[in-house]
């Protein structure tokens, strides 16, 4: 393990922690060239390529950010029997390569339980991976929004039948486009989230506080100098939320009234003693609507979410000015538009502050879901056919498992409060770096420059000449460094350390830019000449395994 390099990566991300503030959620109207579509796209995207870049520098920056917040529609596929083969025979009769969806509810079967979330797990990975080839965030805020509403489906698989995490799925991504109150209902009612904070027990004769609480520490107030709440809150939103449960015949939401409470609930004064009537039967299902709109209410609410998209999207450090300048007016935004999400993203996506470089560039060590699936959207990573079931489980799972080695898998988060890197401070997204994590990145992208990762006889590795070949002038030294760089960095590289990769790899120690021009030209005019390719090939490979290998290229 080379510390230095990892004590560099540290360095160069902290140089923004003494940058100057200079703009707020005004407009942005200056430039609009290729850094600041990469800095947009490596955001709002898992990477950049070098395709998606020529086609928004044809846009302006407002078409640019619409386009990316349009919505895109659901999967087409579905979680498919992956884990028969190695002999599994799945009890209720789902062939291998045939989806288990819609197949029945696996009961007590744990084994096969876990089976199926495992396979729900690779295949959320698998729709992650293959957002990357559209234009649009979509898949991303589903991701911030699991984060958001932490779940682990590691927990209780004999309770949490593995169908429910896939629904859990489609409401995180059904909403993250659309309003955060809808979403906030939709997530307290979900059957996932019942089981996995006991909502399915809570009860008028045994409250369970454990859901009323994160709904106000975790997903809505907050925990900040200004949030309030007290534990008779916590308490009186347990009982509002009694009777919310499971229904042990069809698994899906029900709400028993037999097991509701029924009296008033009284709140405090950080939200105005507010009373929530009681009701019994039915209407004792409506108390969750009041209880949500109370608590959204609160403008800390508005101001908490907000704070949680900065530091997602923008950068952990959230000072006085910050707070002012960006997370107020953004709050205001969100509450005037009724906490719908899109107006949010929109005005910081469009701001000033956002495309002020020198503040908001380079400044995000990218997480481990942003380096993997980053990596083989901006290499343009070529994909089995679709149809071929086998060959795309083997690349999700390949995918997956690297991710994970570095602390980061979908349907697996380690605490209710989200990943570390995204709350725990200061450290904040230093998390992702350690000696254990910083070795496994170094070993993913050298592997994939290399040779590819394998899995099942499957394999996916980076064309460095096809990614050559998509830039402008790959036969130019000086152009080739410059443009691999624009689309691969975030953090300028000096002149000099230009020069450097440019005599000590394309050149190989030669002194004239021609002998690169010359075995570029070489290589288009007969590329079916093996020595040819050869040439080209082992010095393009050397230029982005050393890119790579800089600490420059875990930021964002």
């Amino acid at each position: 393990m080379n510390e230095t390099l990892l004590k560099s990566t540290t360095a160069v991300v902290n140089k923004n922690k003494t940058n100057t503030f200079t703009a707020g959620l005004e407009e942005y109207t200056g430039t609009w060239e290729t850094a600041q579509v990469v800095h947009l796209l490596k955001r709002m995207l898992f990477g950049a390529s070098a395709q998606h870049i020529a086609y928004f520098k044809q846009l302006t920056m407002q078409q640019a950010v619409d386009e990316l917040l349009l919505p895109t529609a659901p999967p087409s596929n579905y979680p498919l029997n992956n884990y028969s083969v190695d002999g599994y025979t799945d009890p209720t009769g789902v062939p291998l390569w045939q989806t288990w969806i819609d197949t029945g509810i696996a009961l007590a079967d744990k084994d096969l339980n876990e089976k199926r979330i495992n396979s729900f797990k690779t295949w959320w990975l698998g729709q992650v991976l293959q957002s990357a080839s559209t234009k649009s965030i979509h898949e991303k805020m589903t991701v911030f929004w699991h984060n958001h509403f932490a779940t682990d489906t590691a927990i209780s698989s004999d309770t949490i039948k593995a169908r429910f995490w896939y629904d859990h799925y489609l409401t995180l991504r059904q909403h993250a486009l659309g309003n955060f109150k809808n979403l906030a209902k939709a997530i307290t009612i979900d059957p996932a989230m019942l089981y996995f904070l006991n909502g399915d027990s809570n009860s008028k004769q045994s409250p369970n506080e454990n859901y009323g609480r994160e709904l106000q520490e975790l997903y809505t107030a907050g925990k900040g100098p200004n949030s309030h709440y007290t534990e008779d809150d916590v308490k009186a939103a347990a009982l509002v939320l009694t009777g919310h449960t499971v229904s042990p015949i069809t698994f899906t939401y029900f709400f028993d009234a037999g097991k509701h409470h029924s009296g008033n609930k009284e709140f405090s004064a950080f939200y105005g003693n507010r009373i929530i009537t009681g009701y019994s039967g039915a209407a004792g299902a409506t108390e969750v609507d009041e209880l949500l709109d109370m608590i959204l209410a609160q403008e800390e609410v508005s101001k908490f979410i907000c704070r949680k998209i900065y530091r997602y999207f923008i950068y952990y450090k959230i000072d006085d000015d910050v707070e002012q300048t960006i997370i107020t007016p953004m709050a205001q935004i969100f509450r005037q538009n009724n906490f719908d999400i899109v107006p949010v993203l929109s005005a910081l996506f469009k701001s000033k502050h956002f495309f002020d470089l020198t503040y908001s560039s380079a400044c995000i060590i990218k997480s481990p879901l942003d380096f993997t699936i980053g990596l083989c959207s901006e290499f343009n990573v070529n994909m089995p056919d679709a149809a071929d079931s086998e060959a795309t489980y083997a690349v999700w799972q390949s995918i997956e498992n690297e991710a994970a080695e570095m602390q980061q898998q979908l349907g697996a988060i380690p605490e209710v409060a989200g990943w570390y890197a995204y709350y725990q401070e200061p450290a904040f997204h230093e998390l992702w770096i350690n000696t254990s994590t910083y070795t496994r990145r170094n070993i993913f992208t050298d592997r994939m420059i290399a040779d590819g990762i394998t899995n099942s006889n499957h394999t996916i590795a980076i064309d460095a000449i096809a990614f050559a070949s998509g830039l402008a002038n790959p036969g130019n030294p000086n152009l080739l460094i410059d443009q691999s760089v624009e689309v691969l960095l975030r953090y300028p590289l000096s002149a000099s350390a230009k020069e450097f990769i440019k005599r000590s790899i394309l050149l190989s120690g030669q002194m004239q830019d021609y002998y690169w021009t010359g075995a570029w030209n070489a290589y288009v005019a007969n590329p079916a000449d093996p020595s040819a390719k050869a040439t080209i090939l082992s010095r393009l490979k050397s230029l982005y395994k050393y890119i790579m290998n800089l600490p420059e290229y875990h930021l964002c």
